[in-house]
């Protein structure tokens, strides 16, 4: 930490703000988060589920801090009822999102090679077939449909399922599964009974693969634990997150494409210059609230301060990468959507040994959707006045339940 972090320690607790599950709509920026940015660096907050409290960082420099100290242990989480946004939360033992170095680094090592920048261009090809195939049938079958539910949901469905090595038979059940697992509104029990059964699925899948050669991330893991370098638990519950973690793209090009749908300007930059998309995508990936609330804590394992502020060994620790990406000593004028932001060094994705692994194919995915849909869609537009686009409720990653188009 610097030097201005471990001054003026504070000798007050400030006080703990409860921050309710908020069903928010459209590209709307949780108010409560933004009550908490102005209120201080190092706030204390308490969520719908699990007990007491835990400290929020909100400054772009802290997070990145924290999420890369190994003082801040997402291992020690394990077995305690810290306040969370979720109502289910036992983690599949050896889940590597709970996992600390050097344990984290051996997970994530064994299956690196699927998520390189080498190893998601080797299916960009496919991606680009299997969308492709999904707007044909939309032209096909003509206007008006739901955006979501014709290329939004079953596209980044069909990718992770094929870099998983998932067969498509079995694409369905997955997002069903996600679907439950990442809601809040179904409640504890229904949740965790779509967790249980994803388990059962991979652990048959694992021990199935366990002599692969295959490139795919499945085989790649059971040949991992074939190998003694994972555990069974271990490796299942490393498909758990990359599965699951690759629905997420769903939401995100939701958003992403609503922004798009509704702001012509921004849209017509990107038809006009595709040799901007990158970068535009980049930066949209920084403005959309992608989730609700906060994602997974940390515990203190020692004495920490922060921006002057004691967070005490034991302590909970939640980061919050949306408050860091609207940070303006990183980010001048951070409500605005600047597509020649550059550079942009948003965390969207995380930062330090937790960063995301799919970040790379996340990006990929959004590139070929707005390219393809653009060029093949010139006239895509909104069916419905803006206000009318239904969105998700009780759902931990924000996004459009549907987008009605035509064209």
């Amino acid at each position: 930490m610097t030097d201005e972090m471990t001054t003026d320690v504070t000798a007050t607790l400030p006080p703990v703000r409860f921050w309710p599950a908020l069903d928010l709509t459209a590209v709307d920026f949780d108010p409560v988060l933004a009550e908490l940015m102005r209120e201080g660096p190092v706030t204390r907050i308490e969520l719908p589920n699990g007990e007491g409290w835990a400290w929020l960082v909100t400054r772009y420099d802290d997070v990145r801090a924290v999420t890369n100290d190994p003082r801040f242990s997402r291992e020690a989480v394990m077995g305690r009822p810290v306040t969370r946004l979720a109502p289910h939360f036992i983690p599949v033992a050896g889940a590597v999102g709970f996992a600390d170095p050097p344990d984290h680094t051996r997970l994530r090592r064994s299956v690196a090679a699927a998520f390189t920048a080498r190893g998601v261009e080797r299916v960009r090809a496919r991606s680009q077939e299997l969308l492709d195939g999904l707007v044909d049938e939309l032209l096909r079958d003509g206007p008006p449909a739901d955006l979501t539910g014709r290329i939004l949901a079953p596209f980044p469905i069909a990718v992770i399922c094929e870099l998983m090595g998932v067969p498509a038979g079995d694409r369905e059940r997955m997002h069903s599964w996600t679907d439950r697992i990442l809601s809040s509104s179904y409640g504890a029990e229904v949740s965790e009974r779509a967790k249980d059964e994803m388990v059962a699925y991979f652990t048959e899948q694992v021990r199935e693969r366990r002599g692969s050669s295959a490139e795919d991330v499945v085989s790649l893991l059971g040949a991992a634990v074939g190998r003694g370098e994972l555990t069974e638990d271990e490796a299942v519950g490393l498909a758990l997150l990359i599965q699951i973690g690759g629905e997420a793209v769903t939401n995100n090009s939701g958003q992403m494409f609503y922004l798009l749908l509704t702001r012509p300007a921004l849209r017509e930059r990107l038809v006009a210059q595709p040799e901007l998309r990158s970068q535009a995508i980049d930066e949209l990936i920084r403005y959309i609230p992608h989730r609700s609330a906060v994602g997974l804590s940390r515990i203190a394992m020692e004495d920490v301060e922060v921006r002057g502020v004691r967070i005490r060994e034991g302590d909970a620790v939640y980061v919050s990468y949306l408050a860091a990406n609207r940070d303006p000593d990183i980010f001048p004028d951070p409500e605005r959507i600047d597509f020649d932001r550059s550079p942009n060094p948003h965390v969207s994705f995380g930062h330090g040994p937790h960063y995301c692994v799919g970040g790379i194919l996340a990006k990929m995915e959004s590139e070929l959707l707005v390219s393809t849909l653009f060029e093949r869609l010139p006239e895509l537009r909104l069916a419905v006045p803006p206000a009318k686009v239904p969105w998700r409720r009780g759902a931990l990653i924000r996004g459009p339940e549907a987008l009605p188009v035509t064209w």
